[in-house]
């Protein structure tokens, strides 16, 4: 009997996180992964080499390695002085063999081999794209990085995001990617920077339609500031519905624990809260949408940071297949 087959669209932390648990089951995982990072090294990459930014793709390629620790410690690393501070060695692999082999998916493939990775990670276009977002206010901010710091700084909520670009192309590899699946996931991630960037290229949402795969979408367990400040689940869900021009989504997967003060205090601080149902009204309209509604305590605490767990999310994903 063939595995069966998951694909994860998004991109940032969330996506390498989720990928971390799926990559524990015996089955067919691909990422597709968002290409608009603009900032930190993949952002200096970027500008400096001309390539498309390499961070997201090294963060999915080491949650799911399976090569030695020492391997994945040498991907991770930074280095803290010099020219090259705040470089990331496996960011700076991945820039050489994509002048090697003249493109990021070949070079991809040759960083998951030596990682001998559970799974394959694709860009979801192979050109360069850069997000933009609309704010309430009327302000256009141009670059990934910046959406959320203008959007605090002027004090206006994102409206509307959108490429500088209506003619990006998705890769073949994405799109086989999301035909082949027997579910595909959205989330968990930053919403408008991670996971939606991958909506707007032209391609993707044309075989989200035409799938056949389950789709389900994993709503965050928390806002976050700047971008989806006082959003709840069903805001979260509609956003997404929005952005997939009304793709029928089978189930979302939502958080229902509820944390202490002294839990949240680290976030409610910097102006995040939980996204939590609001009452069962809301949990109503989900279902009235023809939603299956799959709530769950999916928060994983490490080191006072919150986080989605994984492992938890990974086996109600195996239940649904």
């Amino acid at each position: 009997m063939s595995k069966k087959k998951i694909t994860v669209i998004g991109g940032g932390t969330g996506l390498s996180v989720l990928l971390r648990g799926i990559k524990e089951h015996d089955v067919d995982l691909q990422a597709i992964v968002s290409v608009a990072d603009d900032g930190g090294s993949s952002g200096f990459l970027r500008e400096d080499l001309g390539m498309l930014p390499p961070g997201d793709i090294r963060s999915c390629l080491l949650a799911l390695a399976s090569e030695e620790e020492g391997m994945q410690e040498l991907l991770a690393y930074r280095f803290s002085e010099g020219r090259l501070s705040g470089q990331s060695m496996g960011n700076l692999i991945i820039a050489a063999l994509n002048d090697i082999y003249g493109n990021l998916e070949d070079a991809i493939d040759k960083v998951g081999d030596v990682l001998k990775v559970k799974g394959k990670v694709v860009p979801v276009t192979g050109e360069h794209m850069t997000l933009m977002a609309e704010l309430e206010n009327g302000c256009i901010v141009i670059g990934e990085s910046a959406i959320p710091k203008v959007s605090i700084g002027e004090n206006s909520p994102i409206i509307d995001v959108f490429l500088d670009s209506n003619e990006l192309i998705s890769t073949k590899s994405a799109r086989d990617a999301i035909m082949e699946a027997d579910i595909v996931i959205l989330g968990p991630g930053s919403l408008y920077t991670s996971i939606i960037p991958n909506l707007l290229v032209d391609g993707i949402n044309a075989c989200l339609h035409r799938s056949k795969a389950k789709k389900v979408y994993v709503v965050n367990v928390m806002t976050q500031p700047g971008e989806t400040d006082h959003m709840n689940v069903s805001t979260h869900v509609k956003r997404i519905i929005h952005y997939t021009s009304n793709l029928p989504i089978d189930a979302i997967i939502v958080n229902n624990h509820r944390l202490t003060h002294d839990e949240l205090l680290r976030y409610t601080n910097d102006g995040a809260k939980q996204v939590l149902f609001t009452d069962d009204d809301e949990r109503q309209m989900i279902t009235d949408m023809g939603i299956q509604v799959i709530e769950d305590s999916i928060i994983d605490i490490k080191m006072g940071y919150i986080r989605t767990d994984a492992q938890k999310v990974a086996d109600i994903i195996m239940q649904l297949m």
